[in-house]
Order: structure tokens, then C-alpha cells, then sequence
């Protein structure tokens, strides 16, 4: 997988030139840097920035969970795409029940190797989303009716309403769809793996 690497003064520095020279935006990538300590006393710094295109890691996460999946004694096909950022997987196997698992348990535990790979190998913290037989589409859709009704709640009786603990990614589902929801604002709170959504009247 190719890596983007650069040096320079300040990050926001780097990362423009990082864009520029390979006509790309910061939605197109991953990164993390380091602080470099050089000069007389440590006074200067050197910033160095190592660049992960999503494209490349969507490729890099598929080929890992090929390699998982097959040792498992499954066979698979993948469908991938990159979407608002996140990198999106759908699985097609020979025994979906196995991957998916009761209440999706193993798909989700599937999904936080694949997060922990990628934090591991590369240092970021990347967003996924694994699905098998659109079980996390159908998620998905639950998700949003709840959110939906619960808003119509809030905004009747003007008392927020505290959400399950749910995954970044469940969250975001639940942010998105009661962006432009007359009468009520969202925020997360708490700390992992317990954070959850609270909605609230505005």
C-alpha cells in the first residue's frame, strides 16, 4: 500500500502541500504525524505526516478480511465502496449466519478487528462498516425510525431522551438522520465504549 510522507514546520502546512502536490482533499485520507525534536536545546520541531489514501485502505482492509474469512474454511465475494468517508464492506459468503452471528455479535466483533488491524498497522483509527445480507442496512433503517420517533417525543414534551451505548458509526447514523429535525439537536456523550446519543429539545 502506498504511503504519502512529508516534512515540515506545522501540520496544517504539510497537509496543504500534501493535497496540492497530489490533487487530493483531506476527505480522500487518513494521517498521523509525529513531532520531530531537532536544533540546539530541542528548540526546533520538525513535523512529519504519514498519509493513508482511503481507496488504498478499503483495498488493504478487503485483501485482510479475505485472508480471515478463508481461513475460517468460508467462501467469499466482496462489495466495496467508500461512502461520506467511511469504508464500507458488504460480505457475500457461503454461510452468512456464521459471520453475522446472534445479534450481529460477530459481525461487530468482526468489524473491531478490522479496526484494531488498521490502528495497529498504520496508527489511525479508520471508520468501517461490515455487512452481510444487508443485516447492518436493515440496522441501519431500525435505527433511523428510532431516532425519528424518539425526536417527535422530544420535540412534543421537551424532555431529552438518552440513547444505548452505541459504536462511532452507529452514532453517526443517528446524528445524520436528525440533522434538519425541527425542534431538536443531538449530541454524544460519555466515554467508550459507553458513550450514546442524547437527543434533546432546542
Amino acid at each position: 500500500m502506498e504511503i504519502i510522507s512529508k516534512e515540515g514546520k506545522d501540520l496544517e502546512s504539510v497537509l496543504t502541500s500534501i493535497c496540492e502536490e497530489n490533487n487530493i482533499t483531506e476527505d480522500d485520507f487518513y494521517y498521523n504525524y509525529v513531532e520531530k525534536k531537532n536544533g540546539l536545546f530541542n528548540k526546533n520541531s520538525i513535523i512529519e505526516v504519514k498519509v493513508y489514501l482511503k481507496s488504498e485502505l478499503l483495498q488493504y482492509t478487503k485483501d485482510y478480511l479475505e485472508e480471515l474469512l478463508t481461513n475460517m474454511g468460508l467462501s467469499v465475494n466482496f462489495e466495496t465502496k467508500l461512502r461520506d468517508g467511511v469504508i464500507c464492506i458488504k460480505i457475500y459468503s457461503s454461510n452468512n449466519p456464521v459471520i453475522i452471528g446472534r445479534e450481529g455479535n460477530t459481525l461487530k466483533a468482526l468489524e473491531n478487528i478490522v479496526k484494531q488491524k488498521l490502528n495497529t498497522e498504520f496508527n489511525i483509527k479508520a471508520l468501517i462498516n461490515l455487512d452481510v445480507e444487508n443485516y447492518r442496512e436493515k440496522q441501519e433503517q431500525r435505527l433511523i425510525r428510532l431516532a425519528r420517533n424518539l425526536a417527535k417525543e422530544v420535540a412534543k414534551t421537551k424532555v431529552e431522551i438518552e440513547l444505548d451505548n452505541m459504536n462511532a458509526y452507529d452514532r453517526r447514523i443517528i446524528h445524520n438522520a436528525l440533522t434538519n429535525f425541527k425542534g431538536v439537536k443531538t449530541e454524544s456523550t460519555g466515554e467508550e465504549p459507553n458513550r450514546h446519543v442524547v437527543i434533546k429539545p432546542e
